[in-house]
């Protein structure tokens, strides 16, 4: 699969934030000129990739600022990206500014990837702290997102993939 990558500051989501996109032509302003870019990208990359590739997209999906980008805007680009072909919705947030009073407690993005899973009609991937492998089976079980990302827990532990299938009954056939 590819992913967009339209969060965490970066060009993507400098175009979707008013916060951070000033313009006034046809590429900032409204919601509808804002998304025009994350979905000009999500379009050539369809259109470049084999059929058979996935391609997802990964949003800030707020700012956490008054005046930022906003869970009921991401819930908006995430359906543009589902029509131009995008699969899934990778749910972040933040990092648009050092002003942003982003929470950090375990599972906390997950409600946005609930939210744009329901009201855009796309699959998601959870974010935010999750470490714990019963926590990313339940949130998948309990219909909030359709993938989990465990980044920290694996990062912080080189066989913790392994030590999570244990957890979850499965056994993992090393392969080499």
């Amino acid at each position: 699969f590819v992913e967009i990558h339209g969060a965490h500051g970066y060009l993507g989501h400098e175009f979707l934030s008013p916060i951070a996109n000033r313009r006034t032509d046809e590429w900032g302003g409204s919601l509808e000129n804002r998304m025009r870019f994350v979905v000009s990208v999500a379009k050539a990359v369809r259109a470049a990739v084999p059929a058979a590739m996935a391609v997802g997209a990964r949003l800030s999906v707020t700012d956490w600022l008054d005046g930022g980008f906003n869970p009921d805007e991401a819930v908006a680009v995430a359906k543009a990206l589902k029509a131009a072909g995008a699969v899934y919705i990778c749910a972040s947030s933040g990092g648009i500014s050092p002003l942003a009073k982003q929470p950090a407690a375990p599972s906390y993005m997950v409600p946005f990837a609930e939210r744009i899973r329901h009201e855009a009609g796309i699959a998601t991937r959870a974010v935010g702290l999750i470490e714990d492998p019963l926590v990313a089976d339940a949130i998948v079980a309990e219909g909030k997102a359709d993938l989990v990302a465990l980044a920290r827990a694996i990062l912080g532990d080189p066989r913790g993939r392994w030590r999570a299938a244990a957890m979850l009954g499965e056994h993992v056939k090393p392969i080499g």
